[in-house]
C-alpha cells in the first residue's frame, strides 16, 4: 500500500465512512457468529468495529509491518493478528463462523489468486458459515490512488459466478453506484455442493 493510500485508509474521514456507511451496509441482517476471520485489515479500522460485534476475531494481514502494528495496538483484546497470505490460510478446514473482506480484494495480485483466496475462505468456513465483503469499482481516481500498488479491480458483474466456482452457495451481489457488497454461504451438505439450485435452505439476504 503506497503512502498516500495508507494515509487515506488510516484517516478519520475513512474511519467515519466505514463506521457510518460501509459496515452497516455490508453487514445488514447478517449474523457473523462467534469465531470470525477478517482478511486484509490494513491499519485495522474495520477490525476495531468488527471486534465489538463478535466473541473472537482473527485478522489476517499479509503486510508484515501492518500486521505487527495492528497486533501491538490490539494486544489483550479479543483479536488474534496473523501475518499470512489469504490465498494460503494456516487454519484447519471448517473452523470459522464467518469471513469478512472489506475493500481489499482488489489488492490481490491476479484474478486467479483472488479466486484461490475465495476458495480458501470456503474451505475454512463451517458448513453454513458466511463470507461477506465489499469492494469498489475502478475509476480514474482510484487507479491514480493505487499508483505503485497492486491493483486488480473486481467486476461485480462476474463476481457471483466466481464465488460459486469457489464452492460457495446462496450468493448475492449488490451494487450501489461505484461500490458493491456480496455475501455467500459455505455449503451445509452434499445437496448444496452439487450445485447452486440443488438445494434450498436458510441464507442471508441483502435486500
Amino acid at each position: 500500500m503506497n503512502e498516500a493510500h495508507l494515509r487515506l485508509c488510516s484517516s478519520p474521514e475513512w474511519a467515519a465512512f466505514v463506521e457510518s456507511e460501509l459496515l452497516p451496509w455490508a453487514l445488514a441482517r447478517t449474523d457473523l457468529g462467534d469465531d470470525v476471520l477478517e482478511i486484509g485489515p490494513g491499519p485495522g479500522l474495520t477490525t476495531d468495529l468488527l471486534r465489538a460485534r463478535v466473541l473472537r476475531l482473527t485478522a489476517v494481514e499479509r503486510d508484515g509491518a501492518l500486521a505487527a502494528l495492528l497486533a501491538r495496538r490490539l494486544r489483550g483484546k479479543n483479536v488474534a493478528v496473523i501475518c499470512a497470505d489469504g490465498s494460503q490460510l494456516p487454519f484447519d478446514s471448517g473452523r470459522f463462523s464467518a469471513a469478512t473482506l472489506f475493500t481489499m480484494l482488489h489488492h490481490v495480485g491476479s484474478a486467479a489468486v483472488q479466486d484461490q483466496l475465495l476458495a480458501e475462505l470456503c474451505r475454512v468456513l463451517r458448513p453454513g458459515g458466511i463470507v461477506v465483503g465489499t469492494d469498489s469499482m475502478e475509476t480514474p481516481g482510484r487507479r491514480d490512488l493505487h499508483l505503485g500498488d497492486v491493483y486488480v479491480p473486481v467486476d461485480p458483474a462476474g463476481l457471483e459466478a466466481r464465488l460459486r466456482a469457489a464452492g460457495l452457495v446462496f450468493v448475492v451481489v449488490e451494487q450501489d453506484e461505484d461500490r458493491f457488497r456480496f455475501v455467500a454461504e459455505a455449503p451445509r451438505g452434499n445437496a448444496e455442493r452439487q450445485g447452486p439450485d440443488a438445494a434450498r435452505g436458510q441464507h442471508v439476504s441483502l435486500s
